[in-house]
């Protein structure tokens, strides 16, 4: 069972590096059945009003209130989680070289970027 703040956390990077290039409708559908999965409604909508705030600095935005929490998680919260996004954009068959490079700018802040690699290859 997830907190309201783990579950923020979730829905919060999935929308940011989904919306970082343009939300399309898989990616939509991805995340309302990611609400649906976490029972995370509330902060689906959250995540959506964080980044309808200032579209343009959403990233950055989202980039320093994830710092905020996610510095103090154990590896492998912060490895699951870089999965988490990974695996999400793997599944329209193609990771964009932007969602890429948000996702690398994230597990270096997080200090799992070897982790995100070594996904990559994989």
């Amino acid at each position: 069972m997830k907190t309201s703040e783990e579950k923020k956390v979730f829905m919060l990077l999935k929308s940011v590096i989904f919306h970082y290039h343009g939300l399309d409708d898989i990616e939509r559908q991805d995340l309302e059945q990611t609400a649906i999965e976490l029972d995370a409604h509330e902060e689906y909508a959250w995540a959506m009003e964080f980044i309808a705030q200032d579209f343009i600095t959403a990233f950055d935005r989202a980039r320093e209130y994830l710092n905020s929490i996610i510095g103090d998680y154990p590896r492998d919260k912060r490895i699951e989680l870089v999965n988490m996004v990974w695996q999400a954009n793997n599944l329209k068959g193609y990771v964009t070289e932007m969602e890429a490079t948000a996702m690398l700018k994230l597990a270096k802040d997080w200090n799992v970027q070897k982790e995100l690699i070594d996904l990559v290859l994989a």
